[in-house]
């Protein structure tokens, strides 16, 4: 049974670096959650390297500004390794002419890279960074568009895993449900975010370069998404600090409130264990 914690100073101590997720952690993306961002400022003030590692799609110079914009400061990590940044090694691997299934402002995602974006008839691959409209559309939307480009044995490359996120008080699916969907249709996909393991040795790379080696016995991963943060710093050896008030939240809400007996047991239900567990950062 994962142990409840009231601050994350209270197990620091034995940790030299810490995977944080982003969003649902850190914000809800539309405002930070200021304990959150203070108790990872803190733990790099005890001498803790933070390295955020996200399922963003877009590169780190865009999730640095985005994270300025809704006021999570600087101080609050050392690096930031997103799936955007992963994702560009895919995509570089080839077909090089694409069809970009996501809004306009993931182009950067594209930048630099030798792909020509094409429509559909054209492409070789699907770049998938989410919905032309998140707000109103889900995967079943595009099951024509995406049948076609499963006959023809195009390859999926998702730039986020996550198949929900919390965008204030609401749930918005994410390019990882599209991903899913063109599975369930045969197609296939390549994916180099949370829960793979390409993310966390990009997430390790960046933090040796702050401090240099790291025992692995004492990394700790921080999540609220139990497909992705959840089962890929389990399957990746690593402790986890579980934030229950995520997207899962009403699995085991009571009142308001975690209930614990029911966390637990929807906890062994996904064959998740992790260490601790808190409902949001602090």
């Amino acid at each position: 049974m994962a142990d409840r914690i009231q601050n994350l100073s209270a197990i620091t101590a034995g940790y030299q670096l810490v995977l944080s997720d982003v969003w649902g952690v850190l914000h809800n993306g539309v405002d930070a959650f200021p304990a959150a961002c203070v108790a990872l400022a803190d733990a790099r003030k005890a001498g803790v390297t933070v390295v955020l590692i996200t399922n963003s799609p877009r590169p780190a110079p865009g999730v640095i500004e985005q994270l300025r914009v809704l006021g999570v400061p600087d101080e609050a990590y050392d690096r930031i390794v997103t799936s955007g940044d992963v994702t560009r090694r895919l995509i570089a691997e080839g077909p090089n002419r694409v069809f970009l299934l996501g809004p306009e402002r993931d182009m950067p995602l594209l930048e630099g890279l030798d792909v020509t974006v094409t429509g559909e008839e054209a492409a070789e691959a699907i770049v998938c960074t989410g919905f032309f409209d998140d707000e109103k559309e889900v995967p079943e939307d595009y099951h024509d568009m995406l049948t076609r480009f499963v006959a023809r044995g195009a390859p999926l490359i998702c730039a986020n895993p996550d198949l929900v996120v919390e965008r204030g008080h609401r749930i918005i699916p994410c390019a990882g449900a599209v991903a899913a969907y063109y599975e369930q249709l045969g197609g296939s996909t390549r994916i180099a975010g949370k829960p793979h393991r390409p993310i966390y040795e990009a997430a390790l790379a960046a933090a040796r370069e702050v401090r240099g080696e790291i025992d692995m016995a004492r990394v700790i991963a921080v999540g609220d998404g139990m497909p992705t943060d959840v089962k890929g710093a389990l399957s990746y050896g690593l402790d986890l600090l579980y934030i229950s008030g995520g997207i899962h939240a009403a699995e085991y809400t009571v009142n308001g409130k975690t209930d614990e007996a029911i966390l637990n047991a929807y906890l062994k239900r996904e064959g998740a264990t992790p260490k601790w567990w808190m409902p949001r950062l602090a």
